[in-house]
């Protein structure tokens, strides 16, 4: 099984430049065109959140028409930058999205690797939170199916990057979500969003990972007090390949041409120096 991760791509309405600078709209179509072309012909896309902008419908509609020419299954869950009603209003038919609880929280069943999207979104919050009844919905989801390997999407990082304006708004539970977790044993990797970087780290021997952007990047700026910037670095996905066995082994393939491939060893087998 092998899947990408895309993130963040913060649509506008009429195609309008974020921050005035970013013409989000261009590069998500041009990431989109990368995903498909990629091969071996990938399984499905999780679009991991701040999709849009302001949250706005008109947001939503481009987006919607700007992810349509994927030519596989994509999942979608909110960030801070979204609506979850407009969200679901948009993609209506994604029927994952119609959950019980009214959260953007749900399983996909139909891989190797089981997909368990979470819903950290507050409506006026920019931080990441999980409820009580969406702890108890994870709690419940994972001891539904014990044996199966699962991978968790959500939007914001359980953990401090490094980059302060980007930790002030993280996820704000994570001793309470790990201690789910520590009842659990199938969960592979959590997969996030949220910070525009690639980051990694391991927490409880569970491999976290944040995914870099679709649209612009965060400045990797460590210095305590760092302003909020952005870098026109080259957007990206994020590949996962499940090899069964809790084999998970990611990825990251950059948008743009590239000098190459060009050979290592000539057509003798000799390393060509």
């Amino acid at each position: 099984m092998m899947f990408a991760q895309i993130t963040d791509c913060h649509i506008k309405a009429q195609r309008r430049p974020a921050y005035a600078k970013v013409d989000t709209a261009t590069r998500l179509e041009a990431l989109v065109a990368h995903v498909n072309a990629f091969r071996p012909r990938l399984d499905c896309v999780m679009v991991s959140g701040d999709g849009v902008d302001f949250g706005q419908s008109e947001e939503y509609a481009l987006l919607q028409q700007l992810l349509q020419p994927l030519e596989m299954p994509y999942y979608l869950i909110p960030g801070n930058h979204d609506h979850r009603d407009r969200l679901r209003e948009a993609f209506a038919d994604h029927q994952y999205l119609k959950t019980a609880s009214g959260y953007a929280c749900y399983a996909i069943e139909d891989y190797p690797l089981r997909l368990i999207g979470l819903d950290t979104t507050t409506p006026g919050r920019s931080d990441g939170l999980l409820c009580e009844t969406r702890l108890a919905w994870l709690d419940q989801c994972l001891a539904a199916r014990p044996d199966q390997p699962t991978l968790i999407f959500m939007h914001h990082p359980p953990f401090d990057t490094g980059i302060g304006h980007m930790d002030a708004i993280q996820f704000q539970q994570a001793d309470a979500l790990f201690a789910v977790l520590a009842r659990h044993q199938q969960v592979l990797h959590i997969a996030c969003g949220h910070v525009h970087r690639d980051v990694h780290t391991v927490i409880n021997g569970i491999g976290v990972s944040i995914a870099p952007n679709a649209a612009h990047a965060i400045t990797l700026d460590l210095h305590p007090g760092a302003p909020s910037t952005f870098m026109l670095e080259p957007p990206a996905m994020r590949l996962f390949q499940y090899r069964g066995a809790r084999h998970l082994v990611s990825y990251l393939s950059y948008l743009g041409t590239h000098d190459g491939p060009h050979p290592i060893f000539d057509a003798n087998g000799q390393l060509i120096d």
